[in-house]
């Protein structure tokens, strides 16, 4: 077997834009946090972070990273979260797509995008932050931690609550969901590259009692077919 060629890039080396555009187009898809916060005076600030994943359930904690302002001060969810210490998180669905990109526009400081762009938002259960309410799966966290490595910013927050649109709880006293329903997208690579989830396929995990199993019905392979690693 014919091993496939590879191109390989060092990233110690490479600009950060460079780094940007490799690495934006290979680690694909990427779930979108739309984050809302509250600035000063209480004004909303909503914007999208697609550098944003779950990192763990027990407590339940997601990561993002807002990044800085060309200049290096922090982005306006950086600073609000220093101040306020709590966020919601918004998830996208097809539908919302065109809205969340418009709050990616850089308004000026303590302009907020939900105001500005006709977003309706209501009250938090468990934060004073608000949540988008056509966004179909809200998180409503605490700041943990923030973590600045460089010009990475990257934000740590408990989830204390998860607010879901109705139709996509199959049965809510199992913890059922239709993931399918809430027709979410993700970021691809390009500066307007996303994807949606729902062309899903289901692949099993197998125990290692089944992996055994499925061994030993196996026929074992002539030594001809077998492909030992080089040292």
């Amino acid at each position: 077997m014919t091993s496939p060629a590879f191109t390989h890039f060092d990233l110690t080396v490479l600009p950060a834009g460079a780094r940007y555009k490799l690495l934006t187009a290979t680690v694909v898809p990427r779930p979108i946090a739309w984050v809302c916060t509250l600035g000063p005076g209480g004004v909303p600030n909503l914007a999208p972070y697609s550098f944003f994943g779950l990192m763990g359930s027990d407590p339940p904690v997601v990561a993002f990273a807002p990044g800085d302002r060309p200049n290096g001060t922090p982005k306006d969810t950086a600073l609000n979260i220093a101040a306020g210490g709590e966020f919601s998180v918004n998830l996208v669905s097809a539908d919302l797509a065109a809205a969340m990109n418009a709050t990616a526009t850089e308004f000026p400081h303590g302009m907020g995008e939900p105001v500005t762009l006709n977003i309706a938002l209501e009250a938090g259960k468990k934060i004073a932050v608000p949540r988008v309410t056509a966004s179909p799966a809200t998180l409503e966290c605490r700041e943990v931690q923030t973590v600045v490595i460089g010009h990475t910013r990257v934000i740590l927050g408990e989830v204390l609550g998860l607010s879901l649109r109705a139709d996509a709880v199959l049965d809510a006293g199992r913890h059922h969901l239709d993931t399918a329903a809430l027709d979410l997208i993700g970021r691809m690579g390009g500066r307007g590259g996303y994807t949606r989830t729902r062309d899903g396929f289901q692949v099993d995990r197998v125990t290692y009692a089944e992996w055994l199993k499925r061994e030993a019905q196996q026929p074992e392979a002539p030594h001809s077919e077998i492909q030992r690693p080089e040292l």
